[in-house]
């Protein structure tokens, strides 16, 4: 399987035309239409189906599918590849490419970054949010350096550094609820309440345990991704979101508010990365720089 075929392909999943991809590619369409069919032929699958007389419009089937996913993963790490080898011994440049969730404890990141950019200007980062399978799974797929996760860490397949600020887990409730004049939120004041929960709760959630009640027998109203979502649902009435402390900003004329919980809840996050990885350079000077700001907060 060549490349160039792969490029191919996508620019004709892209322009859903035969016609139209090769006029991009700047091909004619039967040399298009001779590589594609040996693609299937080496693959010994069909991967488009053609339109009917009436229509030029290709759809992929479900092997097309799963190979336009594959193929842009693996364009983007030749892509990168030849980014980290192109650059000369003498100069530290190039990109570092960072997965996590949404979380204060990012702060230390940017830090990292900042200090860096001083002395080496030319890194350039890329910064993909999501939650632990994403962050997994892109690290898997070798599309990013570093991911940042929460929970327990597969030591058989990752490295890892825990990050020394903890993360403290609390309520986002409207100012002008009677549930926002207490300090502390107990497990007992949510048992009735509407919740607004991460959609990446799983067994290992860390709030199963301390809500002492079956995750069956609440009433969660609502799964956010990103919690700025989850927050305009609290605003507009609709629950109470579960989440970390100082990702939304609760000053000034913001309707919400933030209470922790009690007894209080933490949850550590950790940098992760895969087992016999070599870094870029410019991925080496950021872990190298990262380490520092752990230390100096230890």
């Amino acid at each position: 399987m060549e490349l160039r075929v792969l490029h191919y392909f996508l620019a004709v999943a892209r322009e859903q035309s035969i016609s139209a991809a090769a006029e991009s590619l700047h091909l004619s369409q039967p040399t298009l239409s001779t590589q594609l069919k040996a693609l299937e032929d080496e693959l010994g699958k069909k991967l488009l189906i053609r339109g009917t007389k009436g229509s030029r419009r290709v759809v992929l089937t479900d092997e097309g599918m799963i190979l336009r996913k594959r193929a842009e993963e693996i364009l983007e790490l030749v892509r990168m590849t030849e980014n980290e080898i192109s650059v000369s011994d003498e100069i530290v440049e190039g990109d570092v490419y960072i997965g996590a969730g949404e979380s204060d404890v990012f702060r230390i990141f940017a830090k990292a970054a900042g200090n860096l950019e001083k002395k080496y200007p030319d890194i350039h980062y890329h910064i993909f949010s999501g939650n632990f399978v994403f962050v997994q799974e892109q690290l898997d797929r070798g599309l990013i350096d570093f991911g940042v996760v929460y929970g327990p860490v597969d030591a058989s397949k990752y490295n890892s550094i825990k990050v020394p600020i903890p993360d403290r887990w609390g309520i986002y409730i409207r100012k002008d609820d009677p549930m926002a004049e207490m300090e502390y939120i107990r497990p007992e004041d949510l048992w009735d309440k509407p919740l607004i929960v991460s959609a990446q709760k799983s067994d290992d959630w860390p709030l199963a345990k301390w809500i002492k009640k079956d995750l069956n027998d609440l009433n969660i109203v609502a799964h956010y991704n990103l919690v700025f979502n989850a927050s305009i649902m609290v605003e507009e009435g609709l629950g109470y979101a579960l989440s970390f402390d100082k990702l939304i900003n609760v000053s000034g004329d913001s309707k919400l508010c933030f209470i922790p919980l009690d007894p209080p809840l933490v949850s550590e996050a950790s940098v992760i990365w895969k087992k016999y990885q070599i870094f870029s350079k410019a991925a080496q000077k950021y872990m190298d720089e990262l380490k520092k700001c752990f230390v100096e907060m230890n």
